[in-house]
């Protein structure tokens, strides 16, 4: 008997053992996707990050100031090199040898962060008036670092242009191909 054969048997007698489905295990719910895992899990450290503050800090209590000093806790886990003002490779995109500057977390994966965890604060009950990770403070704060690690690099944040899209006789082309078709 083939394995396929051998489990559609097993399947078969497995059914007809239940009368009705009875004794049948509700399906599991659907996996979270990745926004949802990285949200529960950052939900998660700061929970765990406000508990081993002395004195243990609740949600409750927390306010704009736990979540800066967390961001600053973040920065000891940073992959990112950012060069102080005295570094000689300071404003250089690329530079040639190594220094002993700090690795820092990323200013867009705090942006990131604080979005995910402002999203869950509500989520877990919290009011959007007191939410502390929407607190003009922290938007502040990560323009800062923003700023800092743009100057540090040597190469400015700049938001990315979208693409205008133009019709022409029924198809789609950017604005590019438009100009390249009318000239």
């Amino acid at each position: 008997m083939s394995t396929t054969m051998q489990n559609d048997a097993v399947q078969a007698s497995s059914s007809t053992s239940r009368p009705n489905g009875a004794d049948q295990q509700p399906t599991a719910t659907a996996p979270l996707s990745r926004y949802e895992s990285q949200k529960k899990r950052d939900w998660n450290t700061f929970g765990q990050y406000l508990r081993n503050q002395t004195p243990a800090v609740s949600l409750s209590q927390c306010n704009f100031n736990h979540v800066l000093e967390f961001l600053r806790y973040l920065d000891q886990f940073g992959k990112t090199k950012v060069h102080l003002h005295g570094c000689i490779f300071f404003g250089q995109p690329d530079p040639p040898a190594p220094c002993t500057c700090p690795l820092r977390q990323a200013w867009g994966s705090l942006d990131a962060l604080i979005g995910r965890l402002r999203a869950a604060y509500e989520e877990h009950g919290g009011s959007p008036e007191n939410n502390p990770f929407g607190s003009g403070a922290i938007r502040v704060y990560l323009r800062e670092v923003k700023e800092c690690q743009s100057k540090a690099r040597g190469i400015p944040y700049t938001k990315k242009k979208k693409k205008r899209i133009t019709q022409i006789k029924g198809t789609h082309a950017t604005s590019k191909s438009f100009n390249q078709l009318a000239s």
